[in-house]
C-alpha cells in the first residue's frame, strides 16, 4: 500500500510539473503579440498599407497607421475568439472531459503554428486565423490543466492562480522568437518547432491526466491515465456513483460544520448577483489589458519618436516582465487558501470561508488595475517600465482569481461553464479595443489622453464587485446570527 502510495504522489507532482510547463511555455503565447508585431513588421506583413504623406517643413514621411489598424484587428479577433469559444469549450469539456478536449486544442495550436510557419508579407491574411487558432488551443491547455489543482486539495487555489500565472508568463514564448529571428533564426524554423512540440502534448493527454475529469473532493488512492490498472479504472468508474458518493454523503454528515444542502443548478448561478458582479470586474479590467497589448506597439513609436533600437529595447522588457507573472500569480492563490487549516466562526461553511478570503484578492486587484492605467495614461517613456511590472501583476491576478473566484463561489460540477461564459461574455467588452483605438488614430489625431482618462474612471467600476461580496458575507453571518439565537 505504501509503494502505491508513492507512486501516486510521484505521478501527481509529475502531472502537476509538466503541466505547469506546458501553460508556461505554450498556453499564452498569444499576448506576447507587441514581440511578434515588432518581426512581422521587419518582414513587411500588411506594409502596403503604408502610405508617403507630407510632414512638418515638407519632408516626406511614412504613415504607418493603417498598418497599425490592422495588426490591432488581429489581435482583437484572436483575443475575442480566445475568450468567446471558452464557453463552448467548457460545456465540451464538462461533457466529454479532458481527453476531448485536449485533442481539440492541440489540433488547433498545431493548425494555427502550420499557418504561421508558412506565412510570408504576401499573405498577411493568414495571421488572422492562425492566431485566433493559437489562442483557442492555448486557452484549452489552461482549461483541461486547472483541474490539477484537485489533485492537492489543501493548496488548490494556489495552483490555480499558479497554472494562470504561467499561462500569463507564457506570452514571453514570442519575445523568444524575436530573440531567435535577431540571430538569424526563421520563423518558418520557429513555428514549425511549435508544431513538433505537439507530440509532447498528446503524451500528456494518454499518460497523465484523465479521460474524463479529476473529482473534488479526490476519493482514496485515486489514479488516471492509459497507465493505470484497468480493473482499478473500472471499479473506480464503476463506482464512483454509488460509493464514493456514498462516502461523501457520510463525511458531510459527519461534519457538523458543513450542513447538508442542495447545490445550485446552472441557471441559478448565472442570475445570481455574485456572477453578474464578477462579470462586470473581469470584462472592465480585461478591456485595460487588452488594449494596453494591442497598442503597445504603436504607443511607444510615439514615445520614442519612431527609433527601431528604443522600441525594440521597450518590447524586450515589457516580454521579460511577462515571465514574472508566474511568480506573481501564487500569492493571490496564498490570499485565497489562507485561512485553510484555522477553525471556521460557528456554523460557517467552507464555501462562506472561501468567499470571506476572497474578498481582498478581489480589491487588490481592481487597485492594481487603477495604478496600472494611471501610469500607462502618462505619456513619459521610463515611467512604461513600472507600467509593464504593474500589467504582468495585475493581470496574474486578474485570470488567477477569476479561475480561482469561480472554483470557491459555485458548485465545481458548474466550472467549465462557467468559466467559459464568464470569457465568452467578457469578448464582448474585449471587442470594444478596435474601435477605441481607431478613434484614437482618427478623430483623435492620434492622442490617446481622452481614452486613457476614460479607461481610468472605467477601472474603478471593478471595486464593487469585492464590496458586493463582503456585503454577501456579512448577509450570510448575520442570517446564522438569528438562526443561533432563535
Amino acid at each position: 500500500m505504501s509503494g502505491l502510495g508513492k507512486d501516486l504522489t510521484v505521478k501527481r507532482c509529475l502531472t502537476f510539473a509538466t503541466g505547469l510547463v506546458e501553460c508556461l511555455c505554450f498556453a499564452g503565447a498569444v499576448f506576447g503579440w507587441a514581440s511578434l508585431v515588432f518581426v512581422l513588421k521587419t518582414e513587411g506583413y500588411f506594409s502596403s498599407l503604408c502610405v508617403n504623406t507630407t510632414g512638418v517643413n515638407a519632408t516626406q514621411v511614412l504613415d504607418c497607421r493603417g498598418q497599425d489598424e490592422q495588426f490591432s484587428l488581429v489581435f482583437t479577433i484572436a483575443s475575442f475568439m480566445n475568450n468567446f469559444l471558452t464557453l463552448p469549450n467548457g460545456f465540451l469539456f464538462d461533457r466529454f472531459g479532458t481527453t476531448v478536449a485536449r485533442l481539440l486544442g492541440i489540433c488547433l495550436y498545431t493548425l494555427g503554428s502550420l499557418m504561421l510557419a508558412f506565412s510570408t508579407a504576401v499573405f498577411s491574411n493568414l495571421l488572422f486565423p492562425a492566431i485566433s487558432l493559437l489562442a483557442v488551443g492555448g486557452i484549452l491547455f489552461l482549461m483541461t490543466n486547472m483541474q490539477v489543482a484537485n489533485l492537492f486539495g489543501a493548496r488548490r487555489s494556489t495552483i490555480i492562480t499558479l497554472y494562470n500565472g504561467a499561462f500569463d508568463s507564457s506570452s514571453a514564448l514570442f519575445l523568444v522568437i524575436k530573440l531567435l529571428y535577431e540571430a538569424g533564426v526563421s520563423l518558418l524554423a520557429s513555428f514549425l518547432f511549435l508544431c513538433a512540440c505537439s507530440v509532447l502534448h498528446l503524451l500528456r493527454t494518454f499518460f497523465l491526466l484523465p479521460r474524463k475529469h479529476i473529482p473534488y473532493p479526490l476519493p482514496d488512492e485515486y489514479t488516471y491515465g492509459i497507465t493505470c490498472g484497468k480493473s482499478k479504472t473500472l471499479s473506480l468508474e464503476q463506482t464512483k456513483d454509488n460509493g464514493n458518493a456514498q462516502k461523501t454523503r457520510e463525511e458531510m454528515l459527519q461534519n457538523t460544520d458543513d450542513p447538508v444542502k442542495q447545490e445550485k443548478s446552472f441557471r441559478e448561478c448565472l442570475m445570481s448577483r455574485l456572477f453578474v458582479l464578477h462579470l462586470l470586474w473581469l470584462s472592465v479590467m480585461q478591456l485595460r489589458h487588452y488594449l494596453f497589448i494591442g497598442t503597445l506597439n504603436p504607443m511607444l513609436q510615439r514615445l520614442t519618436e519612431g527609433e527601431p533600437s528604443l522600441v525594440s529595447r521597450y518590447i524586450n522588457a515589457f516580454a521579460i516582465t511577462q515571465l514574472c507573472g508566474v511568480l506573481c500569480a501564487p500569492w493571490n492563490g496564498l490570499i485565497f487558501d489562507r485561512h485553510k487549516g484555522k477553525p471556521r466562526a460557528a456554523g460557517e461553511s467552507e464555501q462562506e470561508a472561501d468567499l470571506h478570503a476572497s474578498i481582498l484578492s478581489l480589491f487588490l486587484t481592481a487597485l492594481q488595475c487603477v495604478l496600472f492605467s494611471v501610469c500607462a495614461a502618462t505619456p513619459y517613456l521610463p515611467l512604461q517600465y513600472l507600467t509593464f511590472i504593474l500589467q504582468v501583476l495585475n493581470r496574474s491576478f486578474l485570470y488567477g482569481g477569476n479561475a480561482a473566484f469561480l472554483s470557491v463561489a459555485f458548485p465545481s460540477c458548474h466550472f467549465g461553464k462557467l468559466y467559459g461564459l464568464v470569457l465568452a461574455l467578457s469578448a464582448a467588452c474585449s471587442v470594444l479595443q478596435y474601435p477605441l483605438f481607431a478613434l484614437v488614430n482618427g478623430p483623435l489625431g492620434g492622442d490617446p489622453l481622452y481614452v486613457n482618462v476614460g479607461l481610468v474612471l472605467l477601472s474603478l467600476l471593478a471595486f464593487i464587485h469585492p464590496l458586493s461580496v463582503l456585503l454577501h458575507c456579512r448577509s450570510l453571518a448575520s442570517q446564522r446570527a438569528i438562526s443561533a439565537s432563535s
